[in-house]
């Protein structure tokens, strides 16, 4: 065992009994995942009486990295690229700290939105959606965007500009649901970890000056006139 967690084994402090552990464990969750994840670290009573992230980080909301953005690297360098040595920075929006993350999936896929600290990412070579959890490690599998012709038959679908979209993220009973707002193509698309297609709401269009806005699982359509004061939200989805 290491020294520093052979020493904290043997103080008062591992002793605590496990609901007074679970508590705190929970309070230091509701502010940020890593300070969890140390506080679990402390010693093997402390981790054992609380919930591990990993393989709970996608399907259990308090898990989620939320206050933590993928960092840009610039100069071409693009995430998991071979000369970061396939890591990732994220920075955390309360702290301002960054941390180093191994994530070789950007291999080839890419980074289509961030949801929640959750990353939705696209396999390149089949379109398969994928939504990572890029501290644990966790993954939920989508269905592929090939899977309607809708989107990829777009005659300028595969334009950057235009493959722009505003993801949610809401879970019920262990099934992940996304919802995409495709921002200039004006429509939206919903599938479940259970699905093996994307349904696209066919009888709805993104109204032109509105942005969507994605929050705690729900779609909002933000507009502002042109009196910068007034600006309205009103939710969708």
């Amino acid at each position: 065992m290491p020294p520093l967690l052979a020493a904290a084994s043997g103080s008062p402090w591992a002793s605590l009994p496990e609901d007074l552990v679970r508590l705190v464990g929970w309070r230091l969750l509701s502010g940020d995942l890593t300070d969890y994840v140390r506080f679990r670290a402390a010693c093997t009573n402390w981790r054992s009486a609380t919930k591990s992230p990993c393989g709970r980080g996608i399907i259990d909301p308090r898990f989620h990295p939320r206050r933590w953005m993928m960092f840009a690297e610039g100069h071409g360098l693009y995430p998991g690229h071979e000369r970061l040595g396939e890591h990732t920075r994220f920075f955390n929006l309360d702290s301002g700290v960054l941390v180093r993350v191994r994530l070789p999936l950007f291999k080839d896929h890419c980074v289509l939105d961030s949801v929640e600290g959750l990353l939705l990412l696209q396999r390149d070579e089949d379109t398969a959606i994928r939504l990572l959890h890029p501290f644990t490690g966790d993954i939920v599998e989508l269905p592929p965007l090939a899977s309607h012709n809708l989107h990829m038959s777009h005659p300028y679908a595969n334009l950057p500009q235009l493959r722009r979209m505003s993801a949610s993220v809401s879970i019920d009973a262990g099934v992940v649901r996304v919802m995409v707002i495709f921002i200039h193509l004006m429509y939206a698309a919903v599938a479940t970890s259970q699905d093996t297609k994307w349904t696209f709401l066919m009888h709805w269009r993104l109204p032109s000056h509105y942005g969507p806005l994605s929050f705690r699982g729900k779609q909002y359509l933000v507009h502002q006139t042109m009196n910068m004061e007034n600006t309205y939200l009103s939710q969708i989805f």
